[in-house]
């Protein structure tokens, strides 16, 4: 069944009632949730089980099936007896500062010789480079580890190969064909490794290197790597299915029994009092401050911020990350008005060419793949913002809709590009500024071939009915068995039928919408973030019946919780 809403095309899934209503009775979860796991093709009593219930022995796999793991690890132990010095080259997002402090973590008490460095975005540039590894032998640096890159590194690789520096590549982004010629190579996109599940974050990576390291040591790993496992991971959007769904589970759990003082700093400056954090909390209010830093300033700090050896240290990185995301944010809202006023004046005009591509030399590099994800999810058509830096090269990124690999895309341009790499739904690139036009021609024309006109507009999907009588504390309780939520493992959404306002709607920060709402002898509240335009809409409809798509949570105020709808839209039907 397709509805039109205010804003979304709803799609409700068609089940089968009586099937749902078997399977809940036999998992003994709430209707409502085994309706929405039902439209979402857990259609067996196994297939459900396997997903609510995770287990070390069912989802993780041996570190060792990794290619080149091992033969990583007898390196690093070697270097480690040796006493030789070990360079961990990250990445200056959250997954790369958290890759990095997670080797920090887990090699400093092993007594290695070991440091890290983070490319400044600007300076440097992302990865690893020939200058890094030519500075690294300089500095007597025998093994160099990277993490969440280098999967591209096709030059530094070759002259650590000259200098005598064993390289160790860890990545998580899909290999451009071939890989470097570096000493060992763990990605699990690789064609021939063996390892069962793909889809980890950098950090992911490097904490299954890690844990190949201790289990050959037979030590156990330190107890704050969890934390960052989780941060990263969640920070990345990468799929929380599989073993990276059964290791946020297991993140979140550790934080709750106890977490790093850098958390709890975060925490304070996010003004999250919640006594547990769930991985929506971890992905809007924590690690955003820590992407603020490598994306305004030097990302070094965020590593010794995570590493936490020096409390002073960590409060006042902790005061400059909240001051840096502050100022992200009005930058990012800036860029974003800019962006849409040119829509506004036609200069650009996503919905004939089906994309959204923008530059400026004004713009922070650092920030534009966050404003590029904004324009993505307000315009639904594939969005490209790049820098253009004083060389006249531009560089950017990429956020796409489902309907198109963006990675797929920059591939059918690669010969007007200086290096791309990426993901189907994001990607950065960097091309010389006299190919721009021949670039955005040969992409619009791409996009219009492969991305169907009815792809513009945006979809939700509706996951489940809900009564306004199905909102109790036992339902978010079930809610709890389905979580983490993120990317591929959405917050269940709700269609709520047949209510009416009992007043007229409130109207706040002229930005959100409160309103009161009545069905089936129930009254519950319901806030629509970011939806101004819907203040008439509702008071138009005054005592008339409409409908309503909407997330469950929970609010936590005061020590007191309760249970409220965050609406996404509004239909009459």
């Amino acid at each position: 069944m397709i509805v039109k809403g205010v804003k979304y095309q709803w799609h409700i899934p068609d089940v089968d009632t009586h099937k749902v209503a078997e399977l809940a009775s036999q998992v003994a979860l709430p209707l409502v949730l085994t309706h929405a796991l039902y439209a979402r093709g857990f259609t067996q009593k196994e297939q459900l089980q396997d997903y609510l219930i995770s287990s070390y022995e069912k989802d993780v796999a041996d570190p060792a099936l990794l290619k080149d793991a091992q033969k990583a690890v007898d390196r690093l132990k070697r270097a480690i007896e040796h006493s030789e010095k070990i360079l961990i080259a990250g990445d200056y997002d959250v997954d790369g500062i958290t890759s990095s402090a997670l080797m920090m973590i887990c090699l400093l008490p092993l007594d290695a010789r070991v440091n890290f460095f983070l490319p400044h975005r600007v300076k440097d540039g992302y990865g690893l480079s020939v200058k890094t590894v030519e500075r690294a032998h300089e500095n007597g640096y025998t093994v160099i580890i990277t993490v969440d890159n280098g999967i591209s590194a096709f030059a530094p690789a070759e002259r650590a190969r000259e200098l005598g520096i064993d390289l160790i590549i860890t990545d998580h982004h899909r290999p451009h064909g071939h890989v470097p010629n570096a000493f060992a190579v763990i990605d699990p996109h690789q064609e021939d490794c063996q390892y069962p599940y793909k889809l980890f974050a950098g950090v992911g990576v490097g904490f299954k290197l890690m844990s190949l390291l201790y289990k050959n040591l037979g030590k156990e790993l330190p107890p704050e790597v969890y934390e960052l496992l989780l941060l990263g991971t969640v920070a990345d959007v990468v799929p929380l299915t599989g073993e990276n769904r059964f290791w946020v589970r297991h993140g979140l759990q550790k934080i709750t029994q106890g977490h790093s003082y850098g958390l709890s700093v975060l925490k304070r400056n996010a003004r999250v009092t919640k006594p547990t954090l769930n991985s929506l909390d971890i992905g809007f209010f924590i690690t955003p401050q820590i992407n603020a830093l490598g994306r305004l300033e030097d990302a070094r700090s965020g590593v010794k911020f995570l590493v936490g050896n020096d409390q002073t240290v960590t409060e006042t990185v902790g005061s400059l990350l909240h001051e840096l995301n502050e100022a992200r944010k009005q930058i990012e809202k800036r860029i974003f008005e800019n962006v849409q006023n040119k829509i506004t004046q036609g200069l650009i005009q996503p919905h004939t060419q089906r994309m959204i591509i923008d530059l400026s030399s004004d713009w922070p590099p650092g920030v534009i793949g966050l404003v590029a994800g904004k324009l993505m999810n307000a315009y639904n058509v594939p969005t490209i913002l790049l820098h253009k830096n004083s060389s006249g090269v531009l560089k950017g990124s990429c956020r796409s809709v489902p309907e198109c690999d963006i990675f797929k895309a920059l591939t059918h341009v690669k010969d007007l590009l200086i290096s791309f790499g990426g993901h189907p739904m994001a990607a950065g690139l960097a091309l010389k500024e006299e190919h721009l036009e021949e670039f955005k021609k040969r992409l619009f024309d791409y996009v219009v071939a492969h991305v169907p006109v009815e792809s513009l507009v945006k979809k939700i999907t509706c996951d489940a009915p809900l009564l306004l009588t199905d909102i109790t504390h036992k339902l978010a309780t079930g809610l709890h068995y389905l979580e983490p939520f993120g990317c591929e493992n959405s917050q269940p959404l709700f269609m709520v039928q047949n209510v009416t306002l009992i007043e007229p709607p409130q109207i706040l920060k002229e930005l959100h919408i409160k309103a009161r709402i009545f069905s089936d002898g129930v009254i519950k509240s319901v806030i629509f973030f970011n939806r101004p335009e819907l203040y008439e809409w509702l008071q138009d409809r005054a005592q008339e019946p409409f409908s309503i798509a909407a997330h469950m949570s929970e609010n936590h105020w005061n020590g007191k919780v309760s249970l409220e709808l965050q609406g996404v839209d509004v239909a009459l039907f």
